[in-house]
């Protein structure tokens, strides 16, 4: 079942200008999903058109919290900026084609959620992707993901099985049609690892970001209003549904501006409206 907000249209051609964001990790727990959301509703608010395909067919994380955000306006009676979203449960790449073909229409952004797990259809969307963000915590533990250390001067030994893959990924990628994919990674949950450590992997991401060309930007703390918006499926944008907001709930917001701007992202409706001022789309 397809579904669209008012932000989204199925009725237009396919364009190949369609820029595609592909969040992807092979651990669990690292505000994937939760970024996911928040980066597509902050595109729609701005005007875009925006599309998002849940690639987890057991979870539907980001599925469910764009489900929830619709039952939430029919509810409320409003209307917010919704991208349009679909599950994809299917068990072969051409079907995952079709879907990505049509949720391509008239579409500036199209994101993918990816299983937290190596999976077959997360890497062939991740052979797609114009821009490819891979969440981590400040934790070794998620590092491992993308490099090894040593373990007493914490320098990078090699890389890991994920970042091999997404090297060779690259290089087909631009021998294939010339594109670069632009790879992020993107540091969830910061401020409550123990300085000294935040230091080690530091240094360790950016060693390894020059030698495999990825791209190191602030992303979101952890903070229990990520989960307590959920079951409403609202995001730190909704200011106008949120209620009095807290301090720590503003700083969410501005933690939320900068991912986007670190995110570079081009930009199809140029001068498109601010966080925050809904800039509707026919």
């Amino acid at each position: 079942m397809l579904i669209a907000g008012k932000t989204g249209r199925t009725n237009s051609q396919v364009t190949d200008k369609t820029h595609h964001i592909v969040f992807a990790n092979e651990k669990g727990g690292t505000g994937k999903s939760t970024t996911a959301v928040h980066i597509a509703v902050a595109l729609a608010y701005q005007g875009h058109k925006v599309a998002i395909i849940d690639l987890d067919p057991r979870q539907r994380t980001s599925y469910r919290y764009l489900e929830n955000r619709v039952a939430t306006m029919k509810r409320l009676n409003i209307d917010i900026p919704q991208p349009l979203f679909e599950v994809f449960d299917a068990d072969n790449l051409a079907r995952l084609e079709q879907l990505v073909r049509r949720m391509s229409h008239g579409v500036d952004y199209l994101l993918y959620d990816t299983p937290g797990r190596d999976d077959k259809f997360a890497r062939f969307v991740a052979t797609r992707a114009n821009t490819l963000v891979t969440p981590i915590n400040d934790s070794f533990v998620d590092f491992d993901l993308i490099g090894q250390v040593d373990p007493e001067t914490y320098k990078v030994r090699k890389l890991s099985f994920y970042a091999e893959l997404i090297w060779e990924a690259r290089k087909a990628r631009a021998k294939a049609d010339g594109t670069t994919i632009d790879w992020v990674v993107l540091r969830n949950r910061t401020q409550y690892v123990e300085a000294h450590n935040m230091k080690r992997i530091v240094n360790a991401l950016t060693e390894l970001s020059q030698r495999v060309g990825f791209r190191i930007i602030p992303g979101l703390s952890e903070r229990v209003i990520y989960r307590e918006l959920f079951p409403a499926g609202l995001t730190m944008l909704d200011k106008d549904h949120l209620g009095r907001l807290a301090t720590s709930h503003i700083a969410a917001r501005q933690e939320l501006r900068e991912l986007i701007k670190h995110l570079s992202l081009p930009q199809p409706n140029a001068g498109g409206a601010e966080f925050g001022k809904p800039q509707l789309v026919a």
